[in-house]
């Protein structure tokens, strides 16, 4: 296998991103020891799922009483085989979409939000160079 690479997502609700991270997007939970708290695979992608809250750890407050809350626009690509089969069945799953497929150099893409507003990149490459695997 690869090197690991680990993302932290800030999320509204561990086991609502647990269920939509296993169950539409094939991630596997490696562990869950806290309410808070949990770490999925997919491959070489860790992702690490903290919810805001008091307790030390990766939802912490900021020094300054700032909350840490999801959103923003920088995000994780995930490749699909099928980014048409795959955007419909999360779709018939009433998942957010960002925008539509967009046609690039690269491949196609679109941007899904989890169920706290994360975006994921959805990705099908059209040329072999763009290939996560080659």
């Amino acid at each position: 296998m690869a090197e690991m690479v680990q993302i932290r997502y800030i999320v509204n609700d561990v086991d609502e991103a647990i269920k939509f991270y296993c169950g539409m997007l094939d991630f596997k939970e490696v562990m869950h020891p806290a309410k808070a708290f949990a770490m999925l695979q997919r491959g070489a992608l860790r992702l690490v799922l903290s919810s805001p809250n008091p307790q030390p750890g990766g939802g912490f407050a900021m020094p300054d009483g700032t909350i840490q809350t999801p959103g923003g626009w920088n995000r994780f690509t995930i490749e699909v085989k099928n980014l048409e089969l795959t955007v419909d069945k999360l779709k018939k799953s009433s998942v957010h979409f960002r925008n539509d497929i967009v046609v690039g150099v690269g491949g196609k893409q679109t941007i899904v939000d989890d169920p706290s507003g994360n975006p994921i990149e959805l990705f099908q490459p059209t040329s072999d160079e763009a290939k996560l695997k080659r």
